[in-house]
């Protein structure tokens, strides 16, 4: 049983950082599709409708409510997560070309590491503060090298949004019991869309028109990029460290930078590029693996290790007690 366990941990752990990868991956998305076809002048109801029609759709598929603790709980990750979290990235992304406001958040490896070692007491290891640091020149590389004017508003409201963000990542990972990550993630996302919706009301008035082609964005931006973005970035909490999951997060800003210029016919200067690489190497620093050790089933089945000593001076030899058992049938009775 021990061996049969042992032989298929790995499996498991290889397929969650595939499954937190597509967070990442979806949420740098997000940044392209908000710069280039979402309206830019009313960013609450944006987020309004980027966070709740997605809470709305799990919440039909979860078919659960909160209990006990998870009601505040629910409330706090909510406004972290999705309330502030969604109209500070909507502010940016409309403040900032999208290689810069997704590449600000290759930071989140540092503040995620340091909020994960403050709340639940998670220390990082070397080579994810090699890597972080590795990557956090390259986001310097990237902000301080970009091309045009940078808003200094897109930029506080990026690193506002990342620093509430991994602050609600880390609380969410302390506070994980049987509950499954839909019905978690469910939750943040309809408290955090309420939230939304209310102060989008109140301070930015009636809903703004929405054309065909919004309406699409919209869609996709809500049901990809958040639904199922949130649900596998929370199943990656649940199951890796947070400090791998802060490193597997650099896919947000790759993907946003990759869609700018593909894309959105964005220049990259050579030192921007020399960036980049830099916050590729510091994910391939932090995701190396270990050299294997020998499972401990295997010293015990050749005899080394404390008993190796004595299994080979009584090779060959069956003590009294086995003897006298043998003695008694073979069927070991």
């Amino acid at each position: 049983m021990e061996t049969e366990l042992r032989r298929r941990r790995p499996r498991n752990a290889a397929r969650w950082p595939i499954v937190a990868a597509i967070g990442p991956i979806a949420f740098g998305s997000t940044y392209f599709v908000t710069h280039e076809y979402l309206p830019g002048d009313s960013p609450l109801w944006g987020s309004a409708i980027r966070a709740l029609p997605a809470g709305i759709v799990l919440l039909v598929v979860s078919r659960r409510l909160p209990t006990g603790a998870w009601w505040w709980r629910s409330a706090v990750l909510g406004t972290l997560n999705m309330g502030m979290f969604f109209c500070l990235v909507y502010v940016a992304a409309q403040l900032l070309p999208s290689s810069v406001a997704a590449s600000l958040t290759s930071a989140s490896p540092i503040v995620i590491a340091v909020a994960a070692w403050a709340l639940i007491r998670e220390r990082p290891a070397p080579r994810v503060v090699v890597g972080a640091l590795v990557g956090g020149a390259g986001v310097l590389l990237v902000v301080g090298t970009a091309s045009g004017a940078l808003d200094g508003w897109g930029i506080a409201a990026s690193v506002a949004s990342m620093v509430l963000s991994s602050i609600g990542a880390i609380l969410t990972k302390r506070w994980q019991d049987d509950t499954p990550v839909l019905a978690v993630t469910t939750w943040q996302l309809v408290v955090g869309g309420l939230e939304l919706l209310a102060a989008a009301v109140l301070v930015e008035g009636a809903a703004p028109a929405v054309a065909p082609v919004e309406a699409l964005a919209f869609a996709y931006v809500s049901l990809i990029a958040t639904a199922l973005g949130f649900v596998c970035w929370f199943a990656g909490f649940r199951h890796l460290p947070a400090g791998v999951v802060g490193v597997i997060g650099l896919l947000n800003p790759v993907t946003g930078v990759a869609l700018g210029v593909l894309a959105g016919g964005e220049i990259l200067a050579p030192l921007q590029l020399v960036g980049i690489l830099l916050v590729l190497a510091s994910m391939a620093i932090v995701t190396s693996r270990r050299r294997p050790q020998a499972p401990a089933v295997t010293s015990r089945s050749r005899g080394t290790g404390a008993r190796g000593g004595r299994s080979r001076r009584t090779a060959g030899r069956r003590s009294p007690r086995r003897a006298r058992r043998g003695a008694r049938g073979s069927d070991g009775r």
